[in-house]
């Protein structure tokens, strides 16, 4: 296996540098300003947001430093064509490693400074279009904190050898080994378990898929919550969430109602993108079990544009458990062959 270890340290102290600048806007500018529409990005990216902007060029920056050992091929929104080869002037087959990277995922929380973001990045050996989500040997991600938050974390995996974390306080600058752990119940009842719906549309539909999964398995009582939810707009804060312990499920369908949208009406929804999943390798080696709704490890092209259904379990019980009767409630409407 390609190991892509000697890139760990530098892009460690690259994503420090690229959460620090974020901050930093963020204390400095209003989120008026930093909420402003930089572009809408066509072919099924995200809208890219004055934020983001800040976070992309101190990683293009940062990445270009790194490149000067080995040239570097760079996948992410705001790049021509999506990918970007560094230093300046190498070519795309000159790489040995390629970098899925989604320098602030979760900006719509926090440039409202409701909630952090994390800034991701994913590195598997260079295989050209042909690259995969599974291919990734290396990830990084790494908290955006609120202004008002004195505490980030940052978590790293490599393949086959475990998750690692540590707790940044940007008031003493200190950085402490901090452990993780995914919850061990066996059952989702007064726990997190939550099915994705964001945005606006086929809210409906991924609102029924959730009662029937809960009522099929934590009995209803007067006046008592079964269990809770919990919509982080952040796919990587999600994985985060569910390696801390603090939730059992997270069921991403999105992808899955494109249909119901459509005989509503109304265009495509915002999905899940492989950038957004760049990281689920931390998760994995941490214990989660990270699935699509079929079953089978996610898997997808190494690219920006592609629609991405997932499933986190905090464990294999759970797992077991939900599995079945979630894609029974899929199949039953038609979304899941």
């Amino acid at each position: 296996m390609a190991d892509a270890g000697h890139l760990l340290e530098p892009l460690l102290a690259l994503h420090q540098r690229a959460r620090d600048a974020v901050v930093d806007a963020c204390t400095r500018q209003a989120s008026e300003r930093l909420a402003a529409v930089a572009s809408d990005v066509a072919e099924g990216g995200d809208t890219i947001y004055a934020i983001d902007r800040v976070g992309e060029e101190t990683f293009v920056q940062g990445l270009a430093d790194v490149a000067r050992a080995e040239p570097l091929c760079l996948v992410g929104e705001g790049l021509p064509d999506h990918v970007l080869v560094l230093p300046r002037g190498a070519r795309e087959q000159d790489c040995r490693w390629r970098l899925l990277v989604d320098p602030i995922d979760g900006t719509r929380g926090l440039m409202y400074q409701k909630r952090s973001a994390w800034v991701l990045t994913g590195i598997a050996p260079n295989r050209g279009v042909d690259t995969r989500l599974r291919d990734i040997v290396l990830a990084v991600q790494t908290e955006i904190p609120l202004v008002k938050q004195h505490l980030s974390d940052q978590l790293w995996a490599r393949r086959g050898r475990g998750m690692e974390a540590r707790r940044f306080n940007r008031l003493s600058g200190a950085h402490e080994p901090v452990t993780l752990r995914p919850s061990r119940a066996e059952t989702i009842a007064h726990g997190f378990a939550t099915v994705v719906r964001f945005f606006p549309g086929a809210r409906d539909t991924l609102a029924a898929i959730d009662d029937e999964v809960v009522q099929a398995l934590v009995q209803p009582a007067p006046g008592r919550a079964a269990c809770f939810e919990d919509q982080y707009a952040s796919t990587g804060g999600e994985l985060y969430e569910l390696m801390a312990g603090h939730d059992r499920l997270v069921a991403d369908l999105r992808p899955l109602v494109q249909s119901v949208r459509a005989a509503s009406g109304l265009p495509p929804g915002l999905c899940c993108h492989p950038y957004d999943l760049c990281t689920a390798l931390i998760a994995e080696e941490a214990g989660v079990i990270v699935r699509d709704p079929s079953g089978t490890p996610v898997d997808a092209p190494f690219d920006v544009t592609s629609d991405v259904a997932w499933v986190g379990y905090a464990n294999e019980r759970l797992r077991a458990l939900v599995e079945p009767v979630l894609q029974g409630a899929l199949r039953r409407r038609g979304l899941l062959r």
